[in-house]
């Protein structure tokens, strides 16, 4: 009996777990290999930034809003409003931005990624390209996680701008809060490794959705259909897979780097 004949209780979840690995550790092996596909991640990073960047300013606004008025109604209730601006700074940061941009890349870059290389295989251009002795993965994988993975990095710096921006005009504006007291306090409590964890996330989500999404579009269902199917699944699979590695990547950081004192 072949392996691929075996079956058990969630076998197939697995089968593609360990291909998912495969795909990635492939692409970590290959980007250092020549020739460099340096057009085709030029494109992709083009194409990757002129579709999340517009969405990622707009939604780090109101989530900056958020966060300041939420954390200025507690600090107002425990009498510490001069630490509005710290404890603002840290959540959009160090949670806010990474997520915000990992959930856009994957939705916007990661589902055009997907259906870009699904629509390929399906019409066995994959197939093609191996055939004339071109590596897929090579050619068209890396590039594009490769360009996943820079405008995530691009981007956290915008959304932490704006949504920090955003939580300034809203904790001054509508809370009446001091603009010199929430300036101030940035010091106070967050400092330089919150901004190093932020873009080191930022890596590492866009190196995943870039993954799961380039994983999903060359393993669909045959048809349009099947390749729909598999957009929709990377989009899902991204969402689940990020939440979880910002919880491990929080976690380590908390234990490594001690919080700053007030």
């Amino acid at each position: 009996m072949s392996s691929q004949d075996v079956t058990f209780p969630g076998s197939g979840a697995l089968r593609q777990t360990g291909k998912l690995f495969m795909l990635a550790a492939q692409v970590l092996r290959l980007t250092f290999k020549r020739p460099f596909q340096v057009r085709e991640l030029i494109e992709q990073f083009w194409f990757i930034a002129s579709v999340t960047i517009l969405p990622s300013a707009l939604v780090s606004i109101p989530f900056g809003a958020v966060i300041a008025l939420q954390v200025g109604s507690l600090t107002q209730q425990l009498g510490a409003e001069s630490f509005t601006g710290a404890a603002s700074v840290l959540a959009v940061v160090q949670q806010a931005s990474p997520l915000i941009v990992a959930l856009l890349i994957a939705g916007a870059g990661g589902s055009a990624i997907c259906a870009d290389i699904g629509a390929r295989t399906i019409r066995e251009e994959m197939d093609a390209m191996e055939v004339m002795g071109i590596s897929p993965v090579q050619r068209l994988i890396v590039p594009r996680v490769l360009a996943a993975m820079g405008v995530a990095v691009l981007l956290n710096g915008l959304v932490s701008v704006v949504g920090v921006l955003g939580g300034y005009f809203f904790n001054v504006i509508v809370q009446h809060g001091t603009p010199g007291a929430y300036l101030s306090s940035f010091s106070s409590l967050a400092q330089l490794p919150d901004l190093y964890i932020s873009e080191i996330k930022a890596l590492i989500f866009g190196f995943i959705a870039g993954v799961i999404a380039a994983h999903r579009g060359l393993n669909p269902r045959p048809g349009p259909k099947g390749v729909g199917d598999a957009v929709n699944q990377s989009v899902v699979i991204s969402f689940l897979l990020l939440f979880f590695v910002n919880l491990i990547l929080t976690a380590i950081y908390l234990r490594i780097v001690p919080p700053k004192g007030a």
